[in-house]
C-alpha cells in the first residue's frame, strides 16, 4: 500500500511522493504494517471502522473447546492503562471455524487467527481443526497462563516453545506467529526457540502480570485477581523487549505494547519491529488504527523515507 505525500519547497508544492507502507512477514505480505491486538477487536466493528483500510485483523484467541472466560470484574482502570482478566473466552476452534471465521474473511483484509492452549496438545488440536481453513496467518499463543504449568506461561519453558510451534508449523501451510509473554527471565531464548521451529515472525509482547487491590474490602478488584496491564504505561517496557527480541533472531518482529500515535509506531519500527498491533486505545478510540494508517505516509516523509521498511531496526545508542 502507497500514500502520497505532498512536499512544499519555495512556496512551490512538490509532486506527490509515493510512501510505501507494505511490509512482509515471512510469506505473508501486508499492505501496511497495523492490526488488532488479539481480544481487542471483533468483526462486529466493521460497521464502525474502515477496517478494510487495516494491514490485517487478528482474532481473539481460540481454543479447542468452548470456554466462558473469568467471573466479574474483568476489566479495571490503572493510571494511563488498563487491567484486564478476560480468561479468553472461546466458542471451541470447531465452532469458530464453522460460526465466527466466515465474519472474519467477509472484512477484505488477511485474517490472523489466533490459537491458545491448555496444554501442549491442545495447540496441535486446535491447528488440526483450522487445517483448509482460509486464514491469512496463524498467531501461536503461547503467553497466555497453562494450566499444566501451575499458571505459568508456555513461552517459560522453551523447550515446549519449539514442540509447540514445531508441532503447529507441521499442521498448517500459512505463516506462523507466535506470540510471548513480558514475564520472562529472557525473551532471546524463547524467541529463537520460535524461529528455530519455524516461526515466520514473533509477536512482543502480551500485557504484564499485575494486580490491583482495594484497600476498603481488602480485597483484589478483578474478579480472578490477578490480570494483565496494557497501554501507554507498558510502551517503554515493549520497546525494549522488541529491540532485545529482534536483536535475537532473523525473523521479522510484531511489536505490541501501548501504541496509540502514527509515532508510537515509527518508534516500535525503529526498536525492530516489522509490524505492529494495537489494543487498548481501541476501546476509547475505535477508529485509532485507521487514524495512524491513514497518518503514517506524511510521518514517513517527515523522518525523511521513503518506505516504512526503511525505519525498521535503526536504532543506535
Amino acid at each position: 500500500m502507497s500514500g502520497l505525500v505532498d512536499g512544499a519547497v519555495g512556496g512551490v508544492t512538490a509532486p506527490a511522493r509515493p510512501v510505501d507502507l507494505s511490509v512482509r512477514l515471512g510469506d505473508l505480505l501486508l499492505a501496511n504494517p497495523v492490526m488488532p491486538a488479539s481480544g481487542c477487536f471483533g468483526p462486529e466493528l466493521a460497521e464502525l471502522v474502515p477496517v478494510h483500510r487495516l494491514g490485517a485483523v487478528v482474532t481473539k484467541t481460540v481454543f479447542a473447546q468452548a470456554r466462558s472466560g473469568n467471573r466479574a470484574h474483568r476489566l479495571g482502570e490503572s493510571a494511563h492503562g488498563m487491567l484486564n482478566s478476560v480468561g479468553i473466552p472461546s466458542r471451541g476452534a470447531r465452532e469458530f471455524a464453522r460460526s465466527g471465521l466466515p465474519a472474519y474473511q467477509r472484512l477484505g483484509v488477511p485474517v490472523v487467527v489466533s490459537i491458545g492452549g491448555l496444554s501442549e496438545h491442545e495447540y496441535l488440536h486446535v491447528a488440526e481443526e483450522l487445517a483448509g481453513t482460509e486464514v491469512a496467518a496463524l498467531e501461536v499463543n503461547v503467553s497466555c497462563p497453562n494450566l499444566e504449568r501451575g499458571g505459568a506461561t508456555l513461552s517459560a519453558d522453551v523447550g515446549a516453545v519449539r514442540r509447540v510451534v514445531a508441532g503447529v508449523v507441521a499442521r498448517t501451510e500459512v505463516p506462523v506467529l507466535v506470540k510471548l509473554s513480558p514475564d520472562l527471565a529472557s525473551i532471546d531464548s524463547a524467541a529463537r526457540a520460535a524461529e528455530d521451529a519455524g516461526a515466520a515472525a514473533i509477536t512482543v509482547c502480551n500485557s504484564f502480570p499485575s494486580l490491583a487491590v482495594d484497600p476498603g474490602t481488602r480485597r483484589a478488584t478483578l474478579g480472578n485477581g490477578t490480570g494483565g496491564l496494557s497501554g501507554p504505561a507498558i510502551k517503554p517496557l515493549a520497546l525494549r523487549l522488541v529491540w532485545q527480541a529482534a536483536q535475537a533472531v532473523t525473523i521479522p518482529v510484531v511489536g505490541c505494547g501501548g501504541i496509540g500515535t502514527a509515532r508510537d509506531v515509527a518508534e516500535f519500527l525503529v526498536a525492530g519491529a516489522s509490524a505492529v498491533q494495537i489494543g487498548t486505545a481501541t476501546f476509547a478510540r475505535p477508529f485509532v488504527m485507521t487514524e495512524i494508517v491513514r497518518e503514517l505516509p506524511a510521518l514517513a516523509a517527515e523522518l525523511g523515507v521513503t518506505r516504512l521498511t526503511d525505519l525498521v531496526g535503526t536504532l543506535s545508542f
